[in-house]
C-alpha cells in the first residue's frame, strides 16, 4: 500500500529573527497544510533546506512534525545523504522519531555510479524498517537515476517503494514505469508536470506548489484519479505562471518569498541562499494575485 495518494508538500523550514527554527511556525504551517487537505507532509526535504541544518535541528524537526501532525497525514522524513553513513543515522534517527516513510535523495557533489547508487540505497534500505521513496534530481544533485537503476532497486529491495522523479525527462518516466511493470509508487518532483506524471500512471506530487496552494494542488492529482481528467488538466495549466515564478530562482528562495507575502513570516533562507531580487519579488506577487492567493503584506 502506497505511503499516500495525492498532493504530499515539501515543506518549508521557517526561522526567526535570530536564523532559528521557529518550531511554533512550523506548526502553524503544518495545520494550515492539514486543513486545506494536503495529503502528507514532507519533512526535511530540499524545499526545507536540510543541507542548512545542523543534525540536531534536522531529528528535531521531524521529531516535531510527526508529533504536531500526530497521525492525520502520513509524515515523510527527508533523511538522504551524500556520504552513506550519515543517511543511515539519520534514517534510523527519523524511524525512531515515529516517521511513516522516508524520502532519501541521490548522493550530491561526489555523486555515484549507477552500481554505487544501488549500494547506497540497498545500505540505507536495510538499516530501516520504514518504506523508502528514492529522490532524483539531476538538476541540483548532478547525479541522474537511470531507470535500469530505479527498476533493480524497486524489484530486489522489498522496502524501497517509490520515487519522487525531478529529472523533468517524461522519457524517463515512461522507461522506469515500463521497467517495473508499474509496480512503483511514482510522485512527480516537478510542480509543472503533476499531470503528464500521472497520465503514465504515477500516484501523486511531492510538491513546492502545495506551500502557497495545498487545496487547488490536491484537487489537481485527486480529481485526475477520480477520472475528472478535464478539471485537473486544467488546474496544471492554470497554475503553470506561478510555477514558474515559484521556481524563478532557486527553490525555496520565491516560496519563502511567496508565504512571507502571504502573512506567514517564515522568515528568510539561510545562507548561501539570499533575498529575492525585487523584480522577481514583484513577477511572484502577480502570479499569486492571478491565481486568487491573498497577499497580506
Amino acid at each position: 500500500m502506497a505511503l499516500f495518494k495525492g498532493a504530499g508538500v515539501a515543506i518549508v523550514t521557517p526561522f526567526n529573527g535570530k536564523n532559528e527554527v521557529n518550531y511554533e511556525k512550523l506548526g502553524e504551517l503544518i495545520e494550515f497544510q492539514i486543513a486545506n487537505k494536503t495529503d502528507s507532509i514532507i519533512i526535511c526535504g530540499t524545499t526545507g533546506e536540510a543541507s542548512t541544518l545542523t543534525h540536531e535541528e534536522h531529528l528535531e524537526c521531524i521529531r516535531y512534525a510527526v508529533e504536531k501532525v500526530n497521525k492525520r497525514v502520513p509524515v515523510i522524513a527527508g533523511t538522504g545523504s551524500n556520504c552513506t553513513a550519515t543517511a543511515i543515522y539519520l534514517s534510523k534517527e527519523a524511524e525512531r522519531h515515529g516517521a511513516d516513510g522516508l524520502l532519501v535523495v541521490t548522493p550530491y557533489y561526489n555523486k555515484a555510479t549507477q552500481k554505487g547508487l544501488i549500494e547506497h540505497f540497498t545500505a540505507i534500505a536495510k538499516s530501516v524498517s520504514l518504506p523508502i521513496i528514492m529522490y532524483n534530481v539531476p538538476g541540483r544533485t548532478g547525479c541522474n537515476m537511470l531507470p535500469q537503476t530505479v527498476a533493480a532497486l524497486v524489484n530486489n529491495v522489498d522496502n524501497i517503494v517509490g520515487i519522487k522523479e525531478a529529472s523533468a525527462n517524461i522519457a524517463q518516466v515512461a522507461d522506469i514505469m515500463s521497467l517495473t511493470n508499474g509496480n512503483i509508487d511514482m510522485y512527480s518532483g516537478c510542480d509543472e508536470m503533476i499531470v503528464p506524471i500521472l497520465s503514465l500512471g504515477g500516484i501523486g506530487v511531492i510538491s513546492v506548489l502545495s506551500n502557497v496552494a495545498p487545496a487547488q494542488t490536491h484537487d489537481m492529482v485527486a480529481k485526475y484519479l477520480e477520472g475528472d481528467t478535464d478539471t485537473s488538466r486544467k488546474l496544471q495549466i492554470d497554475f503553470i505562471p506561478l510555477i514558474n515564478a515559484l521556481f524563478c530562482e532557486v527553490n525555496p528562495i520565491p516560496v519563502k518569498t511567496a508565504l512571507n507575502l502571504m502573512g506567514f513570516e517564515v522568515g528568510p533562507t539561510r545562507m548561501p541562499l539570499t533575498k529575492m531580487e525585487p523584480n522577481n519579488v514583484e513577477r511572484l506577487r502577480n502570479e499569486l494575485r492571478n491565481c486568487n492567493i491573498e497577499i497580506k503584506e
